[in-house]
């Protein structure tokens, strides 16, 4: 089965004041039906990558690969105005803290038609139609209602999912989640997750799931990419994630409080500058 996407040494990179800073550093990977997990810390390339997908790195930021495909089409040599179609339409992306990415004085539901009728030549009746189908999808109870309501009158785990929602609805093959759960309780979270990867099985679509929770992607996706100064330092399958053998992933792991073995004191993760100079790990299928 062929991959939806195949990124060959993507560089993002920054014009500052002390020279050229570089976010993201000449990784690859590639992305089939499957839920693909990026971690790393604060400042390791994770979100950068997802917009430089959807070319979203704007100057003075600028964004070079070898090779950026979707199904094969090459997305590199599209401009502006072509990106605007696959934006959306093929591939969707969840940002961080999602409930703020809504426009506050539009109603729920006409946000979410419009993402709808930007892609699809549908009536604006079969948009709300669709609109309150895909609502009662992400387990909104009475959709009707939410698709009247404004955003500030939603609560958080409700906003995850109406953007879910937004996001889904003209059926992209690629879904970028940047950390879609992180203001949610664990209760919400797991109804989120469970929601975003029924969608995700039921429509045959590649899930970015970028996340810091090491747990929470072991556990829910199928492959891991873990980035460290803007490269990828080790893949592995995500059920094998305790089984890393990078020092980087071993500190991550060591970092975090496990119940089953209880410590007076976590390990500080102590990081080594030689790992910034290694060779970026392929994440190629």
């Amino acid at each position: 089965m062929s991959n939806l996407l195949d990124i060959e040494n993507l560089w993002v990179r920054f014009n500052t004041r002390n020279g050229v800073f570089d976010a993201v550093r000449g990784i690859s990977f590639s992305l089939g039906q499957e839920r693909l997990g990026i971690v790393g810390e604060s400042g390791s390339g994770k979100s950068m990558t997802g917009r430089a997908i959807l070319k979203l790195v704007r100057k003075p930021g600028m964004m070079t690969a070898d090779r950026l495909d979707l199904e094969g089409q090459d997305l590199l040599g599209k401009s502006e105005s072509q990106m605007r179609d696959v934006r959306g339409h093929r591939i969707s992306m969840i940002m961080q803290d999602p409930k703020f990415s809504l426009n506050p004085v539009m109603r729920v539901g006409k946000q979410i038609a419009e993402a709808l009728r930007l892609h699809a030549d549908v009536s604006k009746a079969e948009a709300r139609k669709r609109s309150i189908e895909m609502l009662q999808a992400v387990s909104i109870r009475d959709p009707e209602r939410v698709y009247r309501m404004h955003p500030h009158e939603v609560s958080g785990g409700m906003g995850q999912r109406i953007m879910i929602a937004m996001m889904m609805i003209p059926n992209p093959k690629i879904l970028i989640a940047d950390e879609p759960t992180s203001a949610l309780d664990v209760s919400v979270q797991m109804q989120v997750l469970e929601i975003m990867d029924k969608l995700v099985r039921e429509r045959g679509m590649g899930l970015i799931f970028i996340s810091h929770d090491l747990n929470l992607v072991s556990n829910f996706c199928d492959r891991v990419l873990i980035m460290y100064c803007g490269r990828i330092v080790e893949t592995l399958k995500a059920d094998k994630l305790h089984e890393a053998k990078h020092p980087y992933t071993r500190g991550l792991l060591n970092s975090l409080p496990r119940l089953e073995q209880p410590q007076d004191r976590l390990e500080v993760l102590v990081r080594d500058p030689a790992w910034r100079d290694e060779p970026s790990v392929s994440g190629l299928l």
